[in-house]
């Protein structure tokens, strides 16, 4: 069967529009994300739109600050601190990536982890780790949905990850342990890659390689996850061989309309909590 991210997304989508006009009936303002881009990347640019955009469908405010390529650092940095102190923002997302030249680390360690809805900051994923999550990275967040909508229950499921990103693979893997999964992450340096893959109960692909996973490497009624996202010939596809990979899984998300529409959703989720954990703090 297939995971069709995107009505997942419009479901959750039309219930965060409601708890945020209840927000703004009680705290008399709309949950406000500010959103950063340096440089003229298009991806990037195109993200950046459906982010404003995907605030505006549920009723959220937001604010966009864009660069060109080769702005001074601390031009950012001063609009990041002024962001931090605004009692009006809920949210900060700087886009990544950034052009070279900026310290991403350091830009990033600049949102304070109370408006870090990107989940990223050192604080908010030991907090994960150590299974007391409060904000957690959205494309993860965003496959646990999708794996609930399955219906499967995850407890003793075998789980493989391919990828250790800081943004995916790693807080993946540990979304996937506090479900009670028996998980291993692989990656480039993984010795045997087939091995583990042939035995996942549950595979979530994050690797950048067009087409990589293929049927052999499944094992049959497998979950599989794909969240890559390449273009190739100008046309979109994941991670994972969907033509070889779909007859054997159990359950498969194309590419597109898996999980990408579930990133911005839980963008969305991510900042309306930020707002009504700032508001109760208040208190």
């Amino acid at each position: 069967m297939l995971i069709y991210g995107k009505q997942v997304s419009a479901n959750l989508r039309a219930k965060i529009a409601d708890k945020v006009n209840d927000f703004e009936s009680s705290m008399g303002r709309k949950p406000c994300l500010a959103v950063i881009i340096v440089g003229e990347d298009p991806a990037s640019k195109t993200y950046v739109k459906n982010k404003i955009n995907g605030c505006a469908e549920v009723g959220m405010k937001s604010l966009s600050f864009e660069y060109p390529d080769g702005e001074p650092q601390q031009n950012i940095a001063d609009t990041i601190n002024s962001l931090a102190n605004d009692d009006g923002v809920d949210g900060i997302l700087v886009q990544l990536p950034l052009p070279k030249g900026y310290d991403e680390s350091y830009l990033l360690s600049l949102i304070p982890d109370s408006k870090d809805v990107d989940g990223f900051s050192p604080n908010n994923l030991g907090r994960l780790a150590m299974g007391n999550p409060r904000t957690v990275s959205c494309t993860p967040l965003g496959v646990m949905n999708l794996l609930a909508d399955t219906g499967v229950d995850l407890q003793g499921k075998n789980a493989v990850v391919l990828g250790r990103s800081n943004t995916v693979g790693k807080p993946m893997a540990m979304l996937l342990l506090n479900a009670n999964c028996t998980v291993t992450v692989c990656h480039s340096r993984t010795v045997g890659l087939e091995e583990f893959t042939r035995k996942a109960d549950i595979l979530v692909v994050a690797i950048g390689k067009p087409k990589f996973v293929t049927g052999d490497m499944v094992k049959e009624g497998a979950i599989v996850i794909d969240v890559g996202i390449n273009r190739v010939e100008g046309k979109l596809c994941g991670d994972v061989d969907f033509d070889s990979v779909e007859p054997k899984a159990s359950f498969i998300t194309p590419v597109p309309g898996g999980v990408g529409p579930m990133t911005i959703t839980m963008l969305l989720y991510n900042t309306l909590c930020a707002a009504v954990d700032r508001e109760l703090n208040k208190r």
